[in-house]
């Protein structure tokens, strides 16, 4: 024998020992210690499991799961829902003593120990599946010196004596991590294999017990070679208990029916996690725009997160389908414009629909234009509308809609005269007419004859909801601000309030705010949250109703009759067009009694011109406006969507309860009162005095002469006719606009009898 190998086996003898003596040692150190903390009163008691980190499941209201939230990939499941071969497979490979043991397995610690120190890899774990609970629920974030594998051992034997083997054993299949952010034998039977657990073969569940020595290190997606290896290692080892013949762990090493390792991560065939316009404004509402789920962020974001949530939407799956085929009818062009669409039940608020745009895509096509704030075009018009009706305009009343008005400019000192020359030329109409035409003179002198603080007001009463409100920080949204210009789209809006604006008067004037959930249940199925809403009355009921049935006209007679007339024949319906100044956008925002859709079209980065576009001009629009891309899309969409549902109409409007009158901006237009006025008549001359008078007296001295004899008597005169009576404009007190501080909308409207003039002051 040469000495290099007796040297070799004497070290490898005294290698043996020292693990003998340091397994026994291990061994006896846990009874060690009991005995030195004797002493002590009260035995050790180990807390309860802290709950399991669970996904949350959101569902449309058809009951499809649309999307899951979570942080870690955790899917508790119940220890008599996993098929006993997948048991046997995860202790065969784990812990072939585990249902002996009681905690620590001394005689699998040596077995481990030296079958390690034999071989170039580690193949078995000197770790008990007890030891192992013990790790992840009790253990995290020590240190792992000394005391740590003494701690470890004690607290897994007080384990055994505290709970049952099987509530161990479910704690570790639900807890132990697999990498790939899934935790537990759920989760990674769905990331490896895309199963369920009871789905999941005896190879299939040794594989994955495989992984738990070292995820990342044999994470079969990034290290498939490593982790084939470590297959082949549990493969000797089934061989070993007899789980397995040496000749099937040769045909699942390398013969016909070789196992295939997972190159991918993967997700049940019947789970849609796919992110979408939706499912992402929801995260957002439930994290930071609601308190559904808690009072502070930190508590909706664990419940959120790891609460294993069962939430139940109002999205309504074939309203989006036909939403997203609604918003193809848009052409792709070069620019990248993009149309947006959301739909909410008239009656509740619910959002039914919501195309945020061509496709969400993460870190590439986020925006979600169906939320962005957009300048909005004579759409706003609506609200200036609702505004003048609650004051008590009526459709009949006249206002001076001519193009080339110069009105003032409020709060504006550089500029203090707002002039509009562009747009649809108007004239001395009535708001009705004013209304399906758009005309933009008469609605921005109406604003102020409303009164722009008040007309703000009625804008967020009517379209308040989580996005906007008055009040609302600068830092979350820009104000809408009462400027001189706020009937041609100076404010921006975003699609989605829009459509809340004209769904409360469709509504007949009851505002909801619009909301995502109808109800969620926490893990157990308790009913945690259920959606009541009685709406807040912002409008009357006449006052709504009368404000549907002038919009209806938009459709009929309007700007968007050359797209919707067809549709406004077979089914009621109201609703509003706008395009901003240059085109850069274009909204159609339009209700039935069942649906309240609104549609914006634009560039999602900025504004731009949607003039002269070639892909556009092949479908026959040069100009985007709100009649054309934005009511076609609008139309594409309600039409489907009221394929099942009855014909109805709004009630009739009642009537007004004045006649018209004319409508006028004071201090910019002025009151006159037409009068007649009779000429006084011609003074007459005066008589001839007698006996000559001082003349005579005078001429007679002088010239000494006799006077001469008097002429003959003239004919007297004919009468003159008497003047005509002639007519003037007398100017009369007119009264003063609407103070900015009154905001009731009650407050009466300046308003003449139609028998008084009006005109430039």
């Amino acid at each position: 024998m040469s000495r290099v190998s007796w040297i070799f086996r004497l070290a490898l003898v005294l290698g043996a020992g020292a693990l003998l003596v340091t397994g026994t040692v291990v061994a006896v150190a846990p009874r060690v210690w009991l005995i030195a903390n004797a002493h002590e009163q009260e035995p050790i008691r180990l807390p309860d499991f802290q709950p399991l980190a669970q996904r949350t499941y959101v569902y449309d209201n058809q009951g499809n799961e649309i999307a899951v939230y979570q942080l870690e990939n955790s899917q508790p499941i119940g220890l008599e829902e996993v098929p006993d071969h997948v048991i046997d497979a995860f202790l065969a490979v784990e812990d072939n003593e585990f249902w002996h043991h009681d905690g620590v397995n001394v005689r699998s610690l040596m077995r481990a120990t030296l079958s390690n120190f034999a071989s170039d890899a580690p193949q078995q774990g000197a770790s008990t599946v007890t030891m192992q609970v013990v790790k992840n629920d009790y253990l995290a974030g020590l240190e792992r010196d000394g005391r740590y594998k003494l701690m470890q051992m004690m607290y897994a034997m007080r384990l055994e004596k505290e709970r049952t083997k099987e509530e161990i054993l479910e704690r570790y299949l639900n807890t132990v991590f697999f990498g790939n952010n899934s935790y537990g034998i759920a989760a990674a039977a769905e990331t490896y294999f895309g199963k369920e657990t009871s789905e999941l073969t005896f190879i299939e569940a040794a594989f994955l017990a495989g992984l738990v020595r070292s995820p990342s290190g044999f994470d079969p997606i990034t290290n498939p070679d490593r982790s084939r290896a470590r297959f082949v290692q549990v493969l000797s080892r089934l061989v070993d208990d007899e789980a397995l013949t040496e000749e099937e762990a040769d045909d699942l090493r390398e013969g016909p029916n070789a196992f295939v390792i997972p190159e991918r991560t993967r997700a049940l065939p019947t789970r849609s996690v796919q992110r979408t316009y939706y499912t992402e404004a929801l995260r957002e509402y439930l994290l930071n725009g609601s308190t559904l789920l808690g009072e502070t962020y930190e508590e909706r974001f664990t419940r959120l997160f790891r609460g294993g949530l069962h939430i139940h939407t109002t999205l309504d799956p074939y309203l989006q389908e036909q939403g997203e085929l609604a918003r193809d009818v848009l052409p792709d062009t070069l620019q990248g414009f993009d149309a947006a669409l959301v739909s909410l039940e008239t009656s509740s608020g619910a959002i039914r629909a919501m195309v945020g745009g061509r496709g969400f895509v993460p870190g590439q096509n986020e925006v979600n234009l169906a939320l962005a704030p957009s300048q909005t075009g004579s759409a706003i018009k609506m609200y200036i509308l609702a505004a003048a009706l609650q004051a008590g305009a009526v459709p009949g009343d006249i206002i001076d809609g001519r193009r080339g008005c110069r009105l003032p400019n409020p709060g504006n000192n550089i500029d203090p005269i707002f002039a509009i020359d562009g747009g649809v030329a108007g004239g001395v109409w009535s708001l009705r007419e004013h209304t399906y035409r758009s005309i933009n003179c008469a609605f921005a002198r109406l604003s102020q004859i409303v009164g722009l603080n008040r007309v703000v007001d009625m804008t967020y009463r009517m379209s308040e909801s989580t996005y906007l409100y008055q009040g609302q920080p600068t830092s979350q949204r820009r104000p809408i601000e009462p400027f001189a210009s706020y009937a041609t789209g100076a404010n921006e809006m975003s699609t989605l309030d829009m459509a809340v604006g004209m769904m409360t008067m469709a509504n007949g004037g009851l505002h909801h705010a619009p909301y995502y959930v109808e109800y969620i249940d926490d893990s157990d199925g308790n009913r945690v949250y259920t959606h009541l809403s009685e709406g807040t009355r912002v409008l009357d009921e006449s006052v709504a109703l009368t404000a549907v049935d002038i919009m209806k006209d938009t459709l009929t007679s309007g700007t968007g009759r050359s797209e919707l007339a067809a549709f406004a024949a077979q089914r009621p319906a109201s609703g509003k067009t706008g395009t901003q100044e240059r085109n850069t956008t274009a909204f159609f925002v339009g209700s039935t009694t069942y649906l309240t859709t609104g549609v914006l079209v634009r560039d999602p980065d900025r504004y731009t011109p949607m003039v002269n576009i070639p892909e556009f001009q092949r479908e026959g629009v040069p100009r985007v406006q709100g009649g054309t891309f934005p009511a076609r899309i609008w139309g594409a969409f309600m039409e489907p969507a009221h394929a099942f549902e009855p014909v109805t109409d709004w009630p009739e409007p009642p009537a007004p309860i004045r006649p018209p009158a004319r409508l006028y901006l004071p201090g910019n237009e002025c009151l006159f009162r037409t009068v007649t006025v009779t000429p006084a008549p011609a003074p007459e001359a005066p008589a001839p005095a007698e006996g000559g008078g001082d003349v005579g007296d005078v001429a007679q001295q002088e010239d000494e002469a006799p006077p001469p004899a008097s002429p003959p008597p003239e004919e007297p005169p004919e009468e003159e006719a008497p003047a005509p009576p002639q007519t003037r404009r007398v100017q009369i007190e007119s009264g003063t606009t609407i103070p900015p501080d009154v905001l009731d909308p009650y407050h009466p409207l300046p308003q003449a009898p139609l028998n008084v003039s009006v005109g430039p002051c």
